[in-house]
């Protein structure tokens, strides 16, 4: 392939882009039946002889394209995933052309440095040990991964066992404490480190989703308690101050996973986090509510050396120091993920993310309180930007969700909060304003009406 034969086939797809950006918000938030029947044309023999790149390029748009989910929209309201800004994109773009591995800043001098200031601005913003390590991970569930194999081997290191050298078999027990409601990537974490659920200390909830603090054990220097910034289903917080004031003075592990709620502290609900800041390691994602592109987060963890002490990664054929991404991530060879993260940071500043999650707030009240009018039921007290709704009983409310999800107006998923099936609208979008709150409330409104009406 020519210079110009690839120049012509990178217009082409960023052109093919471009259109799919211009449509957003005209095409069915899901695709139609018939847009996921055409993925037909994807199952197809590996070629004896390569196609036309174009042709491929041509594909990959015109068949999946149109059954691409619009999260990208303003009209999406599940996984609280927040569509990529165009900076973030735009930056993630020149990165993709780079192709460097942001493995270590003296392979990888650019990158290097950008991640360096995105890593500082990360710790700023959400005012955190401003010498705390920054690893720049997939997602949060990796993040926690590594958090708590940090966690365990030093924990294990001030009782004189070496970790690396002796591994699990014959070690002393480093406990878990965990929320009930703890998040799926929590037990994840939990299985793949070969922890054990049923070995964690599950402690119980209240009516809101907070962990019990009367019903947390008592702690020690073997223990790795987990606090979370935003319940899944309620958006609702743990009581950091008083909780991590106990872990402290049992030398216990503090580790909190803060997917999108750690991003409260970038708002004036600071208060919601008080006293966050002693906890030991954070996870917190970019492409929820930093509306970075999918596989962007932050690993934070306070003390530098015992992560790169863990996460080490260095080769004889490839030297590095403690500081390098490889050391502070699963990853060897990595994408320079933290640089859409500088991008936004660089574009918002600290009063653009303040109003990003302050609107997105502000935007799920008012839905609570539409749909409140409209007869249904809203289960949390909507603190943040969750908002989690039932209908008069299960079966209407599973009819209600797959109606919404047809639509194509909208789409967001059900799940179960105290034993009563609900669904959970979050609002974390930059593209997503108070009109397409009022369409999801009269949809809503409908649908509910529609299925009283036919009982």
């Amino acid at each position: 392939m020519t210079l110009r034969d690839e120049l012509d086939l990178l217009r082409d797809a960023d052109e093919r882009a471009q259109r799919y950006i211009e449509g957003i918000g005209s095409r069915p938030v899901f695709p139609a039946a018939e847009s996921i029947d055409a993925l037909a044309a994807f199952d197809e023999p590996l070629p004896e002889e390569g196609h036309d790149a174009a042709s491929t390029v041509a594909l990959l748009d015109e068949v999946g394209s149109a059954a691409a989910v619009e999260s990208n929209g303003a009209r999406y309201f599940g996984f609280v995933t927040g569509a990529t800004l165009p900076v973030a994109a735009a930056a993630d773009r020149i990165a993709l052309a780079w192709d460097n591995s942001a493995s270590d800043p003296s392979g990888t001098p650019g990158v290097g440095a950008i991640e360096q200031t995105a890593a500082d601005w990360v710790l700023e913003i959400l005012d955190l040990p401003r010498d705390a390590a920054v690893g720049f991970t997939t997602s949060s569930g990796s993040g926690t991964v590594v958090a708590l194999a940090t966690a365990r081997k030093t924990l294990l290191a001030r009782q004189g066992w070496d970790f690396d050298r002796l591994g699990a078999e014959g070690a002393p027990r480093v406990r878990i404490v965990a929320s009930e409601l703890a998040h799926v990537v929590v037990r994840k974490a939990v299985r793949v480190l070969g922890f054990g659920l049923d070995r964690v200390e599950w402690v119980p909830t209240d009516e809101y989703g907070r962990i019990r603090n009367d019903q947390v054990p008592e702690l020690d220097g073997s223990t790795i308690l987990i606090l979370q910034a935003g319940e899944v289903n309620t958006g609702e917080f743990d009581d950091f101050d008083a909780l991590i004031a106990r872990a402290e003075a049992a030398g216990a592990w503090v580790h909190v996973d803060g997917a999108f709620g750690l991003w409260a502290r970038a708002t004036k609900h600071k208060a919601f986090t008080a006293g966050i800041e002693r906890a030991d390691s954070w996870a917190v994602d970019g492409h929820k509510w930093l509306n970075t592109p999918y596989d962007s987060a932050m690993l934070i963890v306070r003390d530098r050396q015992a992560l790169a002490s863990t996460m080490f990664a260095g080769a004889v054929y490839a030297p590095t120091t403690d500081d390098a991404q490889e050391n502070l991530t699963l990853e060897f060879s990595r994408r320079g993920r933290g640089v859409p993260v500088w991008a936004a940071l660089r574009t918002l500043g600290r009063s653009g993310v303040a109003s990003l999650v302050e609107g997105s707030m502000e935007l799920a009240s008012a839905a609570a309180e539409g749909l409140r009018a409209a007869g249904f039921d809203v289960l949390n007290r909507v603190v943040l930007n969750q908002v989690l709704v039932a209908a008069e009983d299960d079966a209407t409310t599973e009819r209600i969700v797959a109606a919404a999800q047809a639509s194509g107006r909208t789409w967001f998923g059900s799940t179960t909060w105290r034993g009563r099936r609900a669904f959970r609208i979050s609002v974390s979008s930059w593209r997503t304003t108070r009109t397409e709150i009022d369409d999801l409330v009269a949809l809503l409104s409908e649908l509910r009406a529609g299925s009283a009406a036919t009982e």
